[in-house]
């Protein structure tokens, strides 16, 4: 498929719809030469992107802009254009909780305190873990 000119403008829009936040330089200010986003993902690693000052329709050479999806948005070129002409944010900004799931805090509890097995937490509800929980720190066992 054939996608238009990357241009600053459009690489700012995609920022603004995953949710990008605008970082200060070592200073405090806001840097001169470039304008710099970060992107905290579930696996605790941080993005972060630079574009450049002014924001205009200014167009990003193949290069450059290879080295930016690649190396800064770690994004195919697919997942950029949906995002930025339709809206979709790539998967990795929307994590999906299944249904049913347990807190985390609540499983370690459970295996650390109470001295369930994975296995035995894995197999309950959400109601049977906090009614569990519940029943050891009114009995103590």
């Amino acid at each position: 498929m054939t996608w238009p000119q990357p241009t600053r403008q459009l690489h700012e829009k995609f920022c603004g719809i995953e949710g990008w936040d605008r970082v200060r330089d070592a200073r405090g200010r806001t840097g001169t030469h470039h304008i710099t986003y970060e992107l905290r993902l579930r696996d605790a690693r941080i993005l972060r992107t630079r574009i450049s000052h002014p924001v205009d329709r200014t167009t990003y050479g193949p290069s450059m802009w290879s080295h930016i999806l690649r190396d800064q948005l770690e994004l195919q070129a697919t997942e950029f254009w949906h995002c930025v002409q339709d809206g979709v944010k790539p998967a990795r900004s929307a994590p999906e909780i299944p249904a049913g799931s347990l807190p985390l805090e609540l499983v370690h509890l459970l295996i650390n305190r109470v001295g369930l097995t994975e296995a035995e937490v894995a197999a309950m509800s959400k109601d049977e873990a906090v009614a569990r929980l519940t029943r050891f720190w009114a009995e103590g066992s």
